[in-house]
């Protein structure tokens, strides 16, 4: 009985018929991994000013696979941010340390949600692999 009302209740949440689960939930779950490889890559890059682009380019890649993708790609994104909110507020108190650079995060991530070209954010010279 739980499970029914979860399942309800999200359709309502989420829009998306019954019909349109499984492809939202594959969506979703491609989404995600578009997501990690974006993360992965920017770490491996290690190349300073390219955080923006591997923001807009995760988002961008996981909303291309449709609702799904993108709905993931907005929770995801939006956990991420606050949650280093959280470990800034332990780190550096309530100074306000990030909140810029939080708020310039979230504008990549809306950036490559919209369909809007992830390479506007990328810095010169980040090789082409990426």
């Amino acid at each position: 009985m739980k499970l029914s009302t979860v399942i309800i209740f999200c359709s309502l949440i989420l829009g998306i018929s019954s019909q349109n689960w499984g492809t939202f939930l594959r969506e979703a779950g491609q989404g995600a991994k578009d997501m990690w490889r974006a993360y992965s890559d920017m770490r491996e890059a290690n190349y300073k000013g390219a955080d923006k682009y591997f923001h807009a380019r995760g988002n961008y890649d996981a909303a291309q696979r449709g609702p799904g993708g993108a709905w993931i790609a907005e929770k995801l994104s939006n956990a991420r941010e606050n949650s280093q909110r959280v470990t800034d507020l332990f780190k550096y108190g309530d100074s306000g340390h990030g909140v810029e650079d939080s708020r310039a995060d979230q504008i990549a991530n809306e950036h490559g949600r919209s369909g809007k070209d992830p390479n506007d954010f990328r810095p010169a010279g980040l090789p082409d692999k990426y």
